[in-house]
């Protein structure tokens, strides 16, 4: 009687592990910058996967009839294009089932030819680079508008609504900066509309005095800023600091709710968009995740969480419509998907952009993010 109550325990726990050891593992690999100057972004979306998975295991989510357990593997690439694929060839040694991920169109580029000679999906849920999609690879999804819409939108609303006539333009050199940068010029157009002045910095930089003086002889109305918050913020302060009054206007990677704090003078002098954007009938679904979100990780969305939730939803949806988490058994489910996401419906046209990506504008009111207007 002692032998059964001392081992008994053991025999059922292992019982209990062969059971669960039946039960289908399927790694979702996940890449964003968790360390480096974009650090606040990628724990951002790395959180968004998170929530995912959690939600997923809690159902539980099932492909073929059988439960399944999803297991996040994350890795950090720093936003640095070298580190990306470096960790990407990490995860296709893990044999991850798929990716959500880069969150920078520098490191998404180039890690995107790694995941496709191995056939692993790959859903970038921010990249906004148009090259990303035009390379080819079957493997490559997005579930954001690309630059070609943001940049020429915000220079077309530059023009038009803002009424800007002298326009400089400084871009940080990375893929993303000078990507939506260029489609920016592309799309400010217009009688009597000229770009004064056109400056680059890095990604890293901290000082902006040279190209900020130079700007300022141009006495510009308008300046656009290609790159991310951690330096446009601190561009657009020391802007202020030289008496440069002209409005200031960024892409998605300043449009962050970290801005205020970074720049000391975050307003409605400030216009930014977001590569996504929620109509109001879906206003709602919205709200409720970022309010699940606030009260999981006590700090409020920064951007790009949101999309990051849907794109392993998505990957996930594809899995189950083909009753197979293998990779070449998914990837076409995956190209034909529909998912109603909580930013809105996700299909992929051929490329594997979006199909109807949205926009969405914003300016600071009193230190806070503003909507201002969705725009398809």
């Amino acid at each position: 009687m002692l032998f059964k109550t001392k081992f008994m325990p053991l025999a059922i726990a292992l019982a209990f592990a062969g059971s669960a050891g039946a039960q289908e593992i399927i790694k979702i690999g996940h890449v964003a910058p968790v360390s480096g100057p974009s650090a606040h972004l990628g724990k951002d979306n790395e959180n968004g996967a998170k929530m995912a998975v959690e939600e997923l295991n809690a159902r539980p989510f099932k492909i073929n009839g059988k439960p399944v357990k999803f297991v996040l593997v994350l890795e950090d690439d720093g936003g640095d294009p070298k580190q990306g694929t470096t960790v990407a060839q990490k995860l296709v040694d893990a044999k991850v089932n798929g990716v959500i991920g880069h969150l920078n169109s520098g490191t998404t580029v180039p890690a995107s030819k790694i995941y496709f000679d191995a056939g692993i999906p790959q859903i970038s849920p921010s990249a906004t680079n148009p090259v990303y999609t035009k390379q080819k690879f079957n493997t490559t999804f997005r579930v954001v508008a690309n630059d070609n819409k943001l940049g020429g939108t915000l220079g077309k609303y530059a023009v038009e609504k803002l009424k800007a006539k002298k326009i400089a333009v400084i871009d940080d050199r990375t893929a993303y900066g000078q990507g939506v940068a260029g489609e920016f010029v592309k799309g400010a157009k217009g009688p009597g509309v000229s770009v004064v002045d056109k400056q680059f910095t890095t990604d890293k930089a901290t000082d902006f005095n040279a190209i900020l003086t130079s700007i300022k002889a141009k006495n510009p109305d308008l300046v656009f800023f290609g790159g991310m918050d951690s330096v446009g913020g601190p561009l657009l302060r020391q802007m202020r600091a030289l008496g440069i009054k002209a409005k200031y206007m960024g892409g998605d990677g300043v449009c962050t709710e970290s801005l205020p704090k970074l720049s000391g003078a975050a307003d409605e002098s400030v216009t930014c968009a977001e590569a996504g954007g929620v109509t109001p009938d879906l206003q709602k679904n919205m709200d409720d995740f970022v309010a699940r979100y606030k009260k999981k990780y006590n700090s409020d969305v920064q951007l790009y969480a949101p999309y990051v939730y849907d794109a392993v939803m998505t990957m996930a949806t594809a899995m189950a419509d083909a009753k197979s988490a293998e990779p070449a058994k998914y990837l076409p489910y995956l190209a034909k998907v529909k998912y109603q996401g909580i930013t809105g419906p996700i299909s992929f046209d051929q490329y594997g952009d979006v199909k109807d990506g949205a926009l969405t504008l914003f300016t600071y009111t009193g230190g806070k993010k503003t909507k201002m207007e969705v725009v398809k």
